[in-house]
């Protein structure tokens, strides 16, 4: 069938998603695409609901979980709706289709007072001290993505205002706030820390020691590492850092869509998970502390 290469090339041009993501979507479609052709429908126009049912009735058969079942779906979902807008086809089976009931996982945050010891706990005694520091309180400081973190270039910094630009998903744009924590560090790091690291002329603010562009991999042995020096025993990812930050505002009171600009939610349902959480960790306390409790 056709049109899977032009609704890819879409996603990438229209919608700003990532390579990475487009392969994603491409396996997805291409296995759906094949179970089509085996129920003998090689028209997109011919698509029913009830194929669609059958074809997830096949993924659970076949051992898939709901998440992974979901998933695809909601690429079979994007895929009709782009046929149906192009005028490729004059209908959308997935109109009335019900989507897999996924079970909500709450992601596992450090505690406030965890997320301080491990922030005090960095050596700022030598250039990568002072750029580990400054990486961490960061990206807790405006709750970024891990690569929106690394993206930051030299002229995104605002530092006398506490701002940083960085480009989220779909090459979004955004201003966030930083405090005056983070700014130090920074600043530290960008007198007696970069100079030392950088060793030809490069426009991204946190470097490695052969001064190129720090990597994600690379953060994540370094968060991992001072997560079991400062005695933290919680699994720790850059991602962590990053639920940790949205649901420490919460639990001091911050307004909801405030944190879903903060994040860069397109929707604040995705940030809606993290009043969960707070409320669990409200639960835990009352729970601890409460004379009638027990």
């Amino acid at each position: 069938m056709a049109y899977l290469e032009e609704f890819l090339q879409h996603l990438i041009v229209e919608r700003g998603l990532a390579l990475n993501t487009k392969e994603s979507y491409f396996m997805d479609l291409s296995h759906y695409l094949d179970y089509l052709s085996k129920i003998h429908c090689h028209r997109f126009e011919d698509v029913q609901r009830e194929m669609l049912q059958n074809y997830l009735i096949t993924l659970y058969e076949q051992g898939l979980g709901t998440q992974s079942v979901a998933r695809k779906l909601s690429a079979i979902r994007t895929f009709h709706h782009y046929l149906l807008q192009e005028k490729i086809v004059s209908h959308n089976p997935c109109r009335l289709l019900e989507s897999p009931k996924l079970q909500k996982n709450l992601p596992e945050v450090l505690s406030q007072g965890e997320t301080a010891t491990l922030l005090d706990s960095f050596n700022e005694q030598t250039p990568a001290g002072l750029r580990n520091r400054a990486m961490a309180e960061t990206m807790y400081a405006a709750g970024l993505r891990v690569s929106e973190l690394l993206n930051i270039k030299l002229d995104d910094l605002h530092l006398t205002l506490g701002l940083v630009k960085v480009f989220g998903k779909g090459s979004r744009e955004r201003m966030v706030p930083i405090g005056e924590v983070a700014v130090e560090a920074v600043a530290n790091y960008l007198d007696k820390g970069r100079p030392h690291l950088e060793r030809l002329p490069t426009p991204f603010l946190f470097l490695n020691r052969s001064g190129a562009g720090m990597t994600r991999q690379g953060f994540w042995k370094i968060l991992k590492k001072q997560a079991l020096l400062a005695g933290i025993h919680k699994p720790l990812s850059p991602h962590k850092l990053r639920h940790s930050f949205a649901t420490h505002l919460l639990e001091n009171g911050a307004d909801l869509r405030m944190v879903q600009e903060m994040l860069g939610h397109a929707d604040i349902s995705t940030t809606q998970i993290y009043t969960h959480i707070s409320n669990t960790h409200l639960r835990e306390a009352v729970n601890k502390s409460h004379p009638r409790s027990d």
